[in-house]
């Protein structure tokens, strides 16, 4: 059974070699482990210091965010005969040592995918500030939501998944990948669980490039998971917005029918008559490309398992170098 650990990392030099060297090696059940660094175009020495500590280091010639970094190190990850994978920041806030726990439900066999939750047990909550804190279960509220599952945390980093849930995972943001994730299990039926753990609320070098602006962040992340709902729940997604409007229409063209029965005359709102048939007209456009959207996804679907199943024969591990 082989571990990766997989460290995105941007400019993390002060800390990545020492969480490197603190990934623990002899864990119950696991016969070998890897570390791999994703560096995102770093501009200081995070990728001398992970190979110094002992990991493989793939750089990015520029920076092309949390995402893309995270798709890499999945693949590289793969491709290196990873049974388990497990993700964590390079700056320091999870601790190696809680890896095992982590890992536990996944090596029992009683989850596909395991998630470090910071909110679950109130003696573990870190300290943050209380505008990070609101975000962070305004946004576990949304996608307990949308999915009908409840998180208490859908923000953290420090993950663990099996091969065939890594496998399985099609992402598309650039920015993050933590609540795409939830959205794309979750419709994949893979089996997850929250596992609390004890992680640091400020960084202790540098600032974090998700939170280092609060509105950034959550407009970023809220454009990613608005365009997953698309891709996910079609039918839902534009069938809700075509009913809404086409409510609109009906509302309009009431107001102005009860207005014409009780004086005979439509003035001063005949243009509601106008507005009514438009909102109408658009409401039923929009249910019909919900259908037509919903029919979109199940083919979408079905190019998931194709995609799974190319990824199975590509991602094989690479035979050793003569």
């Amino acid at each position: 059974m082989k571990l990766v650990v997989m460290l995105p990392a941007l400019n993390e030099e002060a800390t990545v070699a020492r969480v490197i060297r603190a990934i623990p090696r002899a864990i119950p059940g696991i016969t070998q482990v890897e570390v791999i660094v994703v560096d995102d175009g770093s501009t200081d020495r995070t990728a001398e210091e992970a190979r110094a500590a002992g990991a493989a280091v793939i750089s990015f010639g520029r920076r092309r965010g949390l995402g893309r970094a995270f798709t890499a190190g999945i693949e590289a990850a793969l491709r290196a005969g990873a049974d388990l994978i497990v993700n964590m920041d390079a700056d320091g806030q999870f601790d190696p040592a809680t890896i095992p726990e982590l890992l536990r439900p996944l090596l029992e066999g009683r989850s596909e995918f395991a998630t470090c939750t910071r909110f679950a047990r109130p003696e573990l909550v870190p300290q943050m500030p209380w505008v990070k804190r609101l975000g962070n279960a305004a946004v576990a509220r949304i996608i307990s939501w949308l999915t009908g599952t409840r998180f208490s945390d859908v923000s953290c980093g420090f993950r663990a998944y099996t091969r065939e849930t890594a496998l399985r995972l099609n992402l598309f943001g650039d920015f993050t990948y933590t609540q795409e994730t939830f959205l794309d299990l979750v419709r994949k039926r893979v089996s997850m669980v929250e596992v609390p753990l004890p992680v640091r609320g400020q960084r202790e070098f540098g600032q974090s490039r998700m939170a280092d602006s609060v509105l950034r962040y959550g407009l970023r992340a809220g454009s990613i998971i608005l365009l997953a709902v698309r891709d996910t729940r079609p039918l839902a997604f534009f069938g809700s917005i075509g009913l809404a409007v086409a409510s609109l229409g009906m509302a309009a063209g009431t107001f102005v029918g009860v207005h014409w029965l009780r004086t005979g005359q439509t003035w001063p709102y005949s243009s509601g008559i106008t507005l009514s048939a438009l909102l109408l007209i658009l409401g039923f456009l929009l249910i019909v490309l919900a259908l037509v959207a919903d029919m979109l996804g199940r083919i979408h679907r079905n190019q998931d398992e194709i995609l799974y199943t190319q990824k199975k024969n590509e991602l094989r591990p690479r035979p050793p170098a003569p």
